[in-house]
């Protein structure tokens, strides 16, 4: 048998002792609970959040004169303006119009961008020798902390001392954390105004070399704003609330439907493909999904050629499948914690507070049928206990015909091969989340 690894804390945030809850998903000790989900959660909507959880962030530098081409050619949105400062929340498809990575994208210089999140999706196209470019990986040799909430504003100011009040929604610049007495130097940082909460927030990037005594400055800047640490648990949990579908929590990428990408990646993802929980059971194609069903079609612009356009340009003529929140009916839901109480019970319990995510390298992917009768209308994903709104959530993908707000379904509970029960549901907003969301909060008036 092969001899684990050994698994360290986290280099990107200090070790607490305080902590007793870890996630072991991407190669060491990260904080799973700081304190209380429900403090955590309420964080993003009352004060604010300080999340390091994401942390090592898949990082590449690409620079050449090829490099704008690269994601001209990939990507659904459109690049006709893409200043210096700028920033993409760029998706990339196969030629069936389905998801094969999506992530950020920033501008960093003429021919210097930084893409953050695609995954190994981007490392497959830049050695593909179709394009002109260079790729600095930077994975593990950089920081992304993220803030969140009402105060977000606040401390980020507190933290730089200079007004940030320039940067607009998915803008970032350059910044420094300024020299203190326990500080040696300025620490330069980049800031981006950007969340996936639905909330005012802001990331901090930097140097990996510098991630311990930024945390510390951050922590020091928030504690007059009561900031909150931020677990991986509730982070999963925001994106629900806040209807941004995060791969490896509501779908999966499409990766199986190329197989030449299957040969690139080889056995290193297996696990992804391997562990499908969830009463959709073991189709993986039920976890697929393409922009329009992610509730990202506005962001498919048809004045470029890309991978994957005759596929959307005929998804989007149809009366395609939606996105939609689903609130779980209370009663049903207790009666499948009740079930736990029977003897010999074969109905598969349920966490009261989420799914669990991050449990093997990148996810286990849980996934529901959804019904109308004795017919499967989509499925649900990223199931939630939202404490702000004393309501079981997720994000389901369902046919048109069942999207309308307030129309119900129920989604089928448990694994196959257990005493599934239908959960009676109800198509909600969809974000969820009814507060200002941070692409409409005028700065300036804080």
């Amino acid at each position: 048998m092969p001899v684990p690894k050994p698994l360290h804390h986290s280099p990107y945030l200090p070790y607490d002792e305080g902590v007793q809850m870890y996630n072991t998903a991407w190669g060491h000790l990260t904080p799973w609970e700081f304190s209380d989900w429900k403090a955590e959660t309420l964080s993003w909507k009352e004060g604010v959040y300080f999340h390091a959880g994401l942390n090592p962030n898949l990082r590449n530098v690409i620079t050449g004169p090829d490099a704008l081409r690269m994601f001209k050619e990939t990507c659904i949105n459109s690049f006709e303006k893409f200043s210096v400062g700028a920033s993409k929340h760029g998706v990339m498809c196969n030629d069936c119009g389905n998801t094969m990575a999506d992530g950020l994208i920033w501008r960093t210089g003429e021919e210097e961008y930084v893409n953050m999140g695609h995954g190994p999706y981007v490392d497959y196209l830049a050695q593909s020798g179709r394009y002109d470019i260079k790729v600095d990986n930077r994975d593990g040799k950089t920081f992304l902390f993220q803030i969140a909430g009402p105060h977000s504003l606040a401390v980020m100011e507190a933290l730089t001392g200079e007004s940030l009040r320039d940067i607009e929604f998915f803008w970032h610049r350059p910044s420094a954390v300024p020299q203190e007495a326990w500080l040696k130097r300025d620490i330069k940082v980049r800031i981006y105004c950007v969340g996936v909460a639905r909330t005012l927030a802001y990331e901090v990037h930097g140097e990996i070399d510098d991630a311990e005594a930024v945390y510390e400055a951050i922590l020091k800047a928030g504690e007059p704003y009561g900031i909150k640490r931020l677990g991986l648990q509730a982070y999963g949990m925001n994106h629900t609330e806040g209807g941004f579908a995060q791969s490896f929590i509501h779908f999966l990428h499409a990766w199986t439907e190329d197989q030449a990408f299957m040969d690139y990646i080889g056995d290193q993802y297996s696990s992804i493909l391997e562990v499908l929980p969830g009463s959709a059971g073991d189709d993986i194609t039920k976890r697929y999904a393409n922009p329009y069903e992610l509730g990202l079609g506005q962001m498919v612009k048809f004045d470029h050629d890309f991978t994957g356009r005759s596929a959307l340009e005929a998804v989007a003529a149809s009366n395609h499948r939606r996105i939609v929140t689903l609130e779980w009916d209370d009663t049903d839901v207790l009666a499948v914690q009740a079930a736990q109480f029977s003897p010999k019970s074969r109905v598969q319990s349920m966490d009261p507070v989420t799914n669990q995510v991050w449990q093997g390298y990148m996810s286990r992917t849980f996934c529901d049928d959804v019904l109308v009768g004795d017919r499967i209308v989509g499925m649900s994903s990223g199931r939630m206990m939202s404490h702000y709104y004393g309501k079981m959530i997720s994000l389901a993908i369902v046919d048109a015909d069942v999207a309308a707000q307030g129309s119900v379904m129920e989604v089928l509970w448990g694994d196959p091969g257990t005493d599934q029960m239908r959960i009676s549901a109800r198509s909600s907003r969809f974000p969820y989340i009814d507060l200002p969301h941070n692409n409409n909060i005028d700065v300036h008036s804080i």
